[in-house]
C-alpha cells in the first residue's frame, strides 16, 4: 500500500512482526518507546511489510524470554488476530444470508458480527490502558486517532433497524385499516339479518375491534356502546377493590349514592335513605351508576359544556364531518400516548374535568394516601398510573361515542330510567338477573345504571337499570 497506515489492526501487525523478527540472542528488549519508533519509521516510509514467522518455537521462546510487557502485548495481539478472523467469517456469513434472503441466518450473523466488534472494542481498551500505564503518550495517540470506534461501525446497522421498525409500523397501520374496512363491509352485509343475532355478535367486540365505515352508521353507534359498557365495568371494579382495600364502609357509600340519585330525581332537599335497596354483592351497580352519571353529564352538548361552542348549530354538515374524522383518527390511538403528546387537547380537557368530578380529594387521599394524581391533573398533566389508565379507557370510549353521536343525522337522543319508573323491557335492561331472564311483575326502577339511546334509524339501545320490588321504595 502506498498510503499511510492508520488503522489499529495495521499497527498491531507492524509491532507484532517487528517483535517476532529480531534475533532473540541479541538481548534486545522492546520498550514502549521502541514500539513508537518502529511505528513512526514505517509510517514515514510509506511502505508496509508484513512478513509472517515460519516456526512456532520462535514465538514460544519470545514469550518466555521477553519482559512481561512484551509478553502481554503478544498475547493481546494474538487475541486481536483471532477476533478479526472470526469477524471476517461472521461478515461473510452475513453477506451470504442476503442472497438467497434468509432472515434467521441474517439475524444470527448480525449478532455474531456485533459480538466480535464488541470483543475488538474490549481489546482496544486493554491496549489503550497498557500504553497509558507504560507512559507512551504517542502510542495512545495512534490508537485513538486512527482507530474506528464500535459506534461508528454499528451505526449503519442501527439506522437500518430504525428504518425497518418504521416500515413495520406503517404496514401494521395498513393491516389494521384493512381489517376495519372488512368489518364495516361485514356489518353492512349482515344488516338485513335479525336484530337479535346482530346485537349478540356486537357484544363480543372489544374497544379495539369497533368497526369503522367510510361514513357514520347507526349500527356503528350501537356497537360503540358495548365498549363504553366494558370500560365502565372495568373501571368500577378497580375503584370498588381499592375502596375495599382502604377499608371503606361500602354500605354507607351505597346509601350516599342512593341519596344523590333521589336528589337528582326529586325537587327540594334529598330524602334520607333509611334502608339501602341494593342487595348483597350489588354495590358495584350503585358505584357504576355514580361513575356513569358523572361522565355522561353534558353528553347532549357538543363539548360537554366545557365551552360555549355552537359549531354544530352554525355549520352542522361541516361539524358532522369533522366529528367523524376525529372518531376515525382517534379510534386506534392509545389514550395515554395521545395525551402524552397533546395533554391539553379537547379530549385531554374532557379527561381532566371528568376525573376531578368523579374522584374528589377525600376519595383520592383515602385510596392512595396522597393527592399526587390530582395535583398532576390540575397542572394539565395526565399521570401514568394503573388507576388513571383504567379511567382513560372509559373516558376514551365515552368521547368516541360522543363524536359518533354528533356525526349522525339526526343525532341519537339519550334517556335513562328514573327512580320509581315502571320497568319497560323495550327500553330498559335490568342488571339484576331473574329466573327465566324476565323481570318479575311488580318491580320498578331503583336507580339508573347507564343511559339508553334512541338512534335515528329507529333502533333502541336499552338503558341499564337496577330494579327492585315497588314495596322497597
Amino acid at each position: 500500500m502506498a498510503h499511510k497506515v492508520s488503522h489499529f489492526s495495521d499497527l498491531i501487525q507492524r509491532v507484532t512482526s517487528s517483535c517476532l523478527l529480531h534475533p532473540i540472542g541479541s538481548n534486545r528488549h522492546y520498550a514502549e518507546d521502541d514500539i513508537s519508533d518502529v511505528t513512526d519509521s514505517d509510517t514515514d516510509s510509506g511502505e508496509e511489510t508484513l512478513p509472517v514467522p515460519e516456526t512456532k518455537p520462535v514465538k514460544e521462546t519470545v514469550s518466555h524470554q521477553l519482559p512481561e510487557k512484551q509478553t502481554e502485548m503478544i498475547t493481546l495481539m494474538n487475541e486481536v488476530f483471532e477476533t478479526v478472523s472470526y469477524l471476517k467469517k461472521a461478515y461473510v456469513t452475513l453477506q451470504e444470508a442476503h442472497s438467497p434472503f434468509d432472515q434467521e441466518k441474517m439475524r444470527l450473523s448480525d449478532v455474531a458480527v456485533v459480538s466480535e466488534l464488541r470483543k475488538l472494542a474490549v481489546l482496544r481498551e486493554r491496549f489503550r490502558r497498557s500504553v497509558v500505564r507504560g507512559g507512551g503518550g504517542g502510542g495512545e495517540k495512534v490508537v485513538c486517532g486512527g482507530g474506528v470506534t464500535v459506534r461508528e461501525v454499528v451505526a449503519p446497522y442501527e439506522a437500518a433497524m430504525e428504518k425497518m421498525k418504521a416500515e413495520v409500523k406503517v404496514k401494521t397501520a395498513e393491516i389494521e385499516n384493512l381489517k376495519e374496512k372488512l368489518n364495516a363491509v361485514n356489518v353492512v352485509g349482515n344488516g338485513g339479518g335479525g336484530r337479535k343475532s346482530r346485537s349478540k355478535k356486537k357484544v363480543n367486540y372489544s374497544s379495539s375491534q369497533l368497526q369503522v365505515s367510510p361514513s357514520p352508521m347507526p349500527e356503528l353507534f350501537e356497537s360503540c356502546i358495548s365498549s363504553v359498557k366494558e370500560g365502565s365495568k372495568s373501571f368500577t371494579s378497580l375503584l370498588l377493590s381499592l375502596m375495599k382495600s382502604a377499608h371503606w364502609d361500602i354500605a354507607a357509600t351505597v346509601r350516599s349514592i342512593e341519596a344523590s340519585t333521589i336528589s337528582n330525581t326529586t325537587s327540594g332537599s334529598p330524602a334520607a335513605v333509611r334502608d339501602s335497596i341494593v342487595g348483597p354483592n350489588h354495590a358495584k351497580y350503585a358505584l357504576e351508576s355514580y361513575v356513569n352519571r358523572k361522565i355522561f353529564q353534558g353528553f347532549d352538548h357538543e363539548t360537554f359544556y366545557m365551552d360555549g361552542s355552537l359549531s354544530s348549530l352554525l355549520n352542522p354538515n361541516q361539524y358532522r364531518t369533522e366529528c367523524f374524522t376525529q372518531y376515525r383518527d382517534m379510534k386506534a390511538m392509545d389514550p395515554m400516548e395521545l395525551l402524552g403528546i397533546l395533554p391539553t387537547c379537547p379530549f385531554g380537557n374532557f379527561c381532566s374535568k371528568k376525573y376531578l368530578s368523579i374522584v374528589h380529594p377525600k376519595m383520592e387521599e383515602s385510596l392512595f394516601g396522597d393527592l399526587e394524581q390530582r395535583r398532576q391533573v390540575l397542572a394539565g398533566n395526565h399521570p401514568r398510573t394503573r388507576f388513571y389508565g383504567e379511567f382513560l379507557v372509559l373516558a376514551k370510549a365515552v368521547w368516541l361515542l360522543h363524536l359518533l353521536a354528533f356525526s349522525l343525522d339526526p343525532p341519537p337522543t339519550h334517556f335513562e330510567g328514573s327512580r320509581g319508573a315502571e320497568f319497560h323491557p323495550q327500553y330498559m335492561e335490568s342488571v339484576v338477573r331473574f329466573p327465566g331472564g324476565r323481570v318479575a311483575a311488580g318491580h320498578v326502577v331503583g336507580f339508573p345504571v347507564s343511559p339508553g339511546f334512541k338512534v335515528g334509524n329507529g333502533s333502541i339501545v336499552k338503558a341499564r337499570v337496577y330494579v327492585v320490588p315497588r314495596s322497597e321504595l
